[in-house]
């Protein structure tokens, strides 16, 4: 044997070596983007165990993301420096105007066992309003300016039948919680409200109010709980993993919606009844926080 192949067969033998004494290379981490809030630390918390779940089930680092506001989870999205995401449904139907991404999982929770909940306007049974037409000139309560059910969806449905609430109503407010709003019908502060069903049930289940002194005068179509998406591009077997992970987090709690009973199957098309409510109410979506 030559010198030149002893060298040959030394430096080939010298790189597996190497090769076998170098790990592989480590999977590059999940980014997940989170629902703003004031406290970015207390957001990553209060979302840990499910992000753990994630993690051992996926066998990848998952790491999560919070921006001051929801156009920035939206951009890092747009910018493929997130993965995955969730997202408010108005929030979402702006993400999938600008950036390549699609709902694809939403949460249900053992509370409710449902992922969507609806709008509903109430008033006391003794005041014999049976129908929206019936509140003219009427004190009214919204929640808040950005509540879906407490403001968005009852307003465009009131746009719908005809009645603009700020010349319908004699008198509005915004009480700032879907509670203080029951409360004010029940205790006869307002004439009306406009609150989530799933408040309403649970505040009769604490015996806050009772069922048999109110009265729904209207109720929206159902409203898509906040989705999780992701980027469209992504490889599609991890995809099935992500969503099959999701799927399999039960009895976890993930923010103030509850304890987890798993994530379902959703699609960009169950977010059209947030669209159409948008265009109703001529929203500037990028206002939406």
């Amino acid at each position: 044997m030559t010198t030149l192949s002893r060298l040959r067969r030394s430096l080939i033998a010298l790189t597996l070596c190497v090769m076998a004494a170098t790990p592989a290379a480590a999977a590059p981490p999940i980014t997940i983007g989170l629902i703003p809030a004031e406290d970015s630390q207390a957001m990553i918390e209060s979302s840990r165990q499910v992000l753990d779940s994630l993690q051992q089930q996926l066998g990848m680092q998952v790491k999560p993301f919070v921006a001051t506001d929801y156009n920035g989870v939206i951009e890092a999205l747009r910018s493929k420096k997130l993965d995955v995401a969730y997202l408010g449904p108005f929030s979402y139907v702006l993400a999938s105007s600008v950036a390549d991404v699609e709902a694809f999982a939403v949460a249900v929770t053992k509370k409710t066992g449902q992922s969507a909940y609806k709008s509903v306007i109430i008033a006391r049974k003794d005041s014999g309003f049976a129908k929206t037409a019936d509140l003219k000139g009427r004190t009214f309560a919204f929640v808040d300016p950005t509540s879906a059910s407490g403001h968005l969806f009852p307003k465009a449905g009131l746009l719908q039948a005809g009645h603009d609430p700020d010349a319908f109503f004699g008198r509005v407010i915004f009480s700032g919680s879907h509670d203080a709003s029951i409360l004010a019908v029940a205790n006869k502060k307002v004439d009306a409200a406009a609150v989530a069903d799933r408040i309403l049930a649970s505040a009769i289940a604490k015996g806050q109010v009772k069922q048999d002194d109110l009265e729904i005068v209207w109720s929206s179509n159902p409203i898509p709980e906040s989705p999780m998406v992701w980027r469209k591009d992504l490889d599609p077997a991890l995809k099935a993993k992500i969503a099959q992970a999701l799927a399999n987090v039960k009895d976890l709690p993930w923010g103030d919606q509850g304890v987890l009973n798993g994530f379902q199957p959703t699609n960009d098309a169950a977010y059209n009844v947030v669209r159409d409510t948008a265009k109703v109410l001529k929203l500037d979506l990028r206002s939406m926080k």
